[in-house]
């Protein structure tokens, strides 16, 4: 038996200005985890691993992956993909596929490349061969995907902890499959609305519970909930449910309007509680413990945006706010120039607000250097599947009373590591902003008195309507509320 597994994974904000090109994916082929460290705990090193196990033969090819930024480029995508293909055109004959991808993202000229990745794997197959795909949960389910796909599973939590859990999930689906134990049959339902779901939050709490619990009971194989990236402007994007059933499309047809429908019914209570700035900084200082967290979730990497705005920064200086961390502020320069002064330097830094007006103004500031990490990292995920986070080289500064963590990498604010790394203490910390939309939630809400998410000013703000939408169906909830579906 052989599997053949590949990647290629990036999710796209179209109103980003920073282009995705081929220098912004970290690479790695065949298998050679060397060339980017973190992808030996990846999907698809699992995929290979529990195959091995079974005595499969396992072809692995190219896994692509980049920070979110804007579409990428069309050679890029091509690039990538022609590769995927070349691979599996010399692996075959093949007797399954397994492919990590995101689900969101958008190249010149296509708007839904995983649908276009897998219907061309599909030409290459045919019709028998079982192919899996696992996607990110906020990702665009189109029926080119599902039409083409033998299996589709996505993440059903955020912070996405659970992509092991899907992973193995998938793989045992389609070796199943495989052995005739099983026929999967798939279909979605539209749910008419933009999401932007919180499972670690009643009601979408609840309703994972009860995805969970349907599966694995009256031929019910798998259910998932598409969350959607609310700024991917494409004709695709909204909430899908999707379910996977053992030779009953009826069935999967049926469940998934039912939980669709469900999810509809939710909608005025669904979605997180976002507070303006200041409302924000109020009720956190009405706080009695300490650290509260407060996520600038407008200025989240993960979603495209710089990483680099300073609307929080300078509105607590304004007000006079001291003892607080801010993680992280991404700004190579002034890494660099911290760097060369030294720990213990006193000096003059102009720091953020480098890539537009979505960044505001830069901040000139007096500071210390605190502390210096080179290559620092930083976590994701549970222990036993933690997956490594590079920060590049990170400086801990200081001024008017705030710690500031700057890096060279692109990326949110995962985990508490941002701040020891260059010698602050989170703990002691009255206030830890962190940008990041939720993935820092599984490592910083068991050191928070409080957690509140702050909608700043930034590239991805979470007011929907305010999103300038071409393509997308603007018939959808909160747009409209589009009553019974």
């Amino acid at each position: 038996m052989k599997l053949f597994t590949a990647s290629l994974a990036t999710e796209t904000n179209t109103f980003s200005p920073m282009p995705t090109s081929l220098k912004s994916f970290a690479v790695a082929r065949r298998g050679d985890y060397s060339t980017h460290f973190p992808f030996k705990d990846a999907v698809v090193a699992l995929f290979g691993k529990w195959a091995r196990a079974r005595g499969w033969e396992v072809f692995e090819s190219l896994i692509a992956a980049a920070e979110p930024a804007g579409k990428t480029l069309k050679a890029a995508y091509e690039q990538f993909r022609d590769e995927i293909l070349a691979d599996l055109q010399t692996a075959m004959p093949v007797d399954a596929v397994l492919l990590d991808l995101h689900g969101a993202m958008v190249a010149d000229g296509y708007d839904d490349c995983e649908g276009d990745l897998i219907s061309h794997v599909r030409q290459i197959v045919g019709a028998n061969v079982p192919i899996g795909v696992e996607l990110d949960l906020h990702c665009h389910i189109t029926r080119t995907m599902v039409d083409n796909a033998t299996v589709i599973i996505t993440y059903k939590e955020y912070p996405h902890t659970d992509f092991a859990d899907r992973a193995i999930e998938l793989f045992k689906l389609i070796m199943d499959t495989v052995e005739g134990k099983i026929r999967p049959t798939m279909d979605f339902f539209d749910c008419r609305m933009i999401g932007l779901f919180y499972p670690t939050q009643e009601p979408m709490k609840g309703y994972v519970a009860r995805m969970k619990a349907l599966e694995g009971h009256d031929g019910v194989l798998s259910v998932s909930l598409g969350h959607c990236f609310p700024w991917g402007d494409v004709p695709d994007l909204g909430a899908r449910t999707l379910v996977v059933t053992d030779n009953n499309l009826g069935q999967a047809q049926a469940l998934a309007a039912q939980l669709g429908r469900e999810l509809y019914a939710m909608r005025k209570t669904a979605y997180p509680r976002y507070l303006s700035m200041d409302a924000a900084l109020d009720e956190a200082l009405a706080v009695q413990g300490i650290p509260v967290v407060l996520a600038d979730v407008s200025d989240n990497s993960g979603g495209g945006a710089p990483g680099d705005s300073t609307f929080l920064i300078r509105r607590m200086i304004e007000r006079g706010i001291t003892n607080v961390g801010v993680g992280c502020i991404w700004d190579p320069v002034a890494v660099s120039v911290a760097m060369d002064a030294g720990v213990g330097a006193r000096l003059d830094m102009r720091i953020g607000g480098k890539m537009g007006p979505m960044s505001g103004d830069p901040l000139d500031l007096n500071v210390s250097v605190l502390g210096i990490k080179e290559n620092a990292v930083q976590y994701f995920g549970p222990d036993e599947t933690r997956q490594d986070m590079l920060l590049g080289h990170s400086v801990g500064v200081s001024a008017n009373g705030i710690d500031i963590v700057l890096i060279s990498n692109r990326t949110q604010t995962f985990s508490p590591e941002v701040f020891t790394n260059v010698g602050i203490d989170p703990l002691q910390k009255r206030l830890l902003i962190v940008k990041s939309t939720q993935h820092f939630y599984a490592r910083f809400s068991p050191i928070a008195a409080q957690v509140i998410y702050v909608a700043a000013p930034g590239a991805i703000v979470p007011d929907f309507k305010s999103i300038p939408y071409q393509f997308a169906d603007r018939n959808q909830y909160p747009l409209v509320d589009v009553g019974e579906i």
